[in-house]
């Protein structure tokens, strides 16, 4: 039986047919998400209505105006290249009033966008994977590359100012954290310490002009591609609650940080955990086939150093919210920031012990 009240919701978009199915997707997404179909005489017309979370992302507005800004320009970019507007990014409805969202009686808010079919994701992957991982977020920067960074919302300002985390998060949470837990992980407090001075790198570069601010995603996680369930190619990138403007360099990096690790990211064991170089050269090579042509030379001699800083920031955050008493991350056990604090760490280690063969790698790819 079909949801009466997810059914008024639907009546409030442009949608053609009449609704004859409904599911709800329950895999990993902080909003809540439905998967609908409707008959338009014989006609299947699918789409995805999603419940915005209003407590993680506050000025709906912001957020709504920086994706339909985004997927507006990179529909155009598609149609002049001969693509797919409605497969290789996502297109979003607007209501019957035209407006981005809509908002429910009870103040739900509510969005809706075109299923794009016989598609897949995958949280975990090969180096093809990663390759065609890779080439889905090149491609994404490539079309955007002459957007106007400075048009969209900072809707989550300085998200990736690792420099700024570090003085204004985690040294307060050194201080002021629990004396216990402080006691747990004297060691990794220590190892990030020693490399403050290696933090605010790229946004002393930003800061200079060095380096472009760019249309980022900020969430270049291998899950946030989806792909063809027939070719295995890639189709287009989601989850777009995070594009604003940032650094191309901080979306390479996170993705390596993500796809390169040799273990999940909460191993235990950390004798299982590094660089994956095989991973980083597959996701590279995709990236590199599609943007090398709109890097500057600063983004490319920084790629490999990226991902090393992506990974630092990341543990660091784990370990803040650990010595804080675990606010931010949901946890499954005490100790599980901690665990996952060493798993970055233990990564950056070995991105450090490989930074010759990551720069080597890019400047063989680069060259080619």
């Amino acid at each position: 039986m079909i949801d009466k009240d997810i059914e008024n919701i639907l009546s409030n978009f442009c949608c053609d047919g009449a609704l004859c199915a409904l599911e709800t997707f329950n895999k990993g997404h902080i909003n809540k998400t439905y998967h609908v179909c409707f008959d338009d005489c014989g006609a299947k017309n699918e789409y995805i209505l999603q419940e915005i979370n209003c407590n993680v992302f506050k000025n709906v507005d912001a957020l709504m105006d920086n994706i339909f800004s985004v997927t507006d320009f990179l529909r155009k970019k598609i149609n002049e290249e001969g693509g797919n507007e409605n497969r290789e990014t996502l297109h979003f409805i607007k209501t019957r009033n035209g407006s981005k969202y809509y908002t429910a009686a009870n103040g739900n808010v509510y969005r809706l966008y075109i299923f794009v079919e016989n598609s897949v994701s995958y949280d975990f992957g090969t180096a093809e994977l990663l390759f065609q991982s890779g080439m889905a977020f090149g491609k994404f920067q490539r079309r955007l590359s002459d957007f106007p960074a400075e048009n969209l919302n900072e809707t989550i300002p300085d998200f990736h100012n690792t420099a700024l985390r570090y003085e204004n998060e985690f040294l307060p949470a050194v201080a002021n954290g629990s004396l216990t837990r402080k006691n747990m992980c004297n060691n990794e407090i220590d190892f990030i310490i020693s490399r403050k001075d290696k933090l605010p790198r790229l946004t002393k570069m930003a800061a200079a002009g060095a380096l472009p601010v760019r249309v980022t995603h900020n969430d270049t996680k291998l899950n946030n591609v989806i792909f063809d369930k027939d070719s295995g190619e890639a189709i287009c990138v989601i989850d777009l609650d995070t594009v604003m403007p940032g650094l191309l360099l901080y979306d390479f990096g996170d993705s390596i940080r993500f796809g390169a690790n040799t273990a999940a990211e909460d191993e235990k064991d950390l004798s299982k955990v590094g660089i994956s170089l095989e991973n980083f050269e597959a996701y590279a090579r995709g990236f590199l086939s599609q943007a090398s042509g709109s890097l500057t030379q600063a983004e490319s001699q920084n790629l490999a150093f990226s991902a090393w800083l992506m990974t630092m920031e990341v543990g660091m955050r784990f370990l803040t919210d650990f010595l804080n008493g675990d606010k931010y991350f949901s946890t499954a056990y005490p100790e599980h920031n901690l665990v996952r604090a060493k798993c970055q760490l233990k990564l950056a280690l070995d991105m450090e012990n490989n930074m010759e063969k990551m720069n080597e790698i890019i400047s063989s790819i680069l060259n080619a």
